[in-house]
């Protein structure tokens, strides 16, 4: 299967990022930043989510319309990925969340886990969130965590990708859709993704 890379084409979307990658942006503001970003997101990662017609009535006449029939797992990777999570929930109250800890060794840049607690993943969407998509090395862990715990429906959604961290993802995982606000241009020689963001949890949280 062809891999999947959708970068979104939106002027608020640009807006958002723009604004997220200014030095001077503060925590609180950043947080605010990351949820509205994570919407457009989320919307986009669901373009696909099964529905089935429904009837109601308006009103003033009958309507046929849809309802969404695929329920929807969030599963953020900790701890920056709790930024997009609460666009996940805004949009799908009944999601379900599992949580996975993965963090980078600095010295190799490849991931380790510390954390998971998965719901069951059966017949649902589940959207494995990351802010950033740098190596890939732990965004492809956590994937084929996800897909071992029996996802068969997966998209990853991250703010900024890096060329590195996509191709990575897409040889690991060339069936799992990706969904970004932007591709940057690459990483440096600590793996930061340039221009990039800095540190997305630590600004998160103003843990700097």
């Amino acid at each position: 299967m062809a891999a999947s890379f959708t970068v979104l084409d939106h002027p608020l979307a640009g807006d958002l990022l723009t604004r997220l990658r200014d030095r001077d942006t503060g925590p609180a503001e950043y947080r605010a930043l990351t949820r509205r970003l994570g919407l457009l997101l989320v919307a986009e990662a669901t373009r696909d989510l099964a529905s089935e017609p429904r009837k109601v009535d308006t009103p003033l006449e009958p309507f046929e319309g849809t309802r969404v029939t695929k329920r929807v797992v969030a599963i953020p990777v900790l701890r920056a990925g709790l930024g997009l999570l609460e666009a996940v929930t805004d949009l799908y109250p009944d999601a379900v969340v599992g949580y996975l800890g993965m963090e980078r060794d600095e010295e190799t840049h490849e991931p380790r886990d510390y954390y998971a607690k998965l719901p069951d993943l059966g017949g649902r969407k589940a959207l494995v969130v990351d802010p950033m998509l740098a190596t890939g090395g732990s965004g492809s862990a956590a994937v084929g965590y996800v897909k071992d715990a029996g996802a068969d429906d997966i998209t990853f959604v991250c703010v900024v990708a890096a060329p590195e961290g996509l191709e990575r993802l897409h040889t690991d995982h060339a069936d799992v859709p990706v969904v970004a606000a932007a591709l940057d241009r690459e990483l440096n020689a600590n793996a930061y993704i340039l221009p990039g963001l800095g540190d997305f949890g630590d600004r998160l949280y103003g843990t700097f």
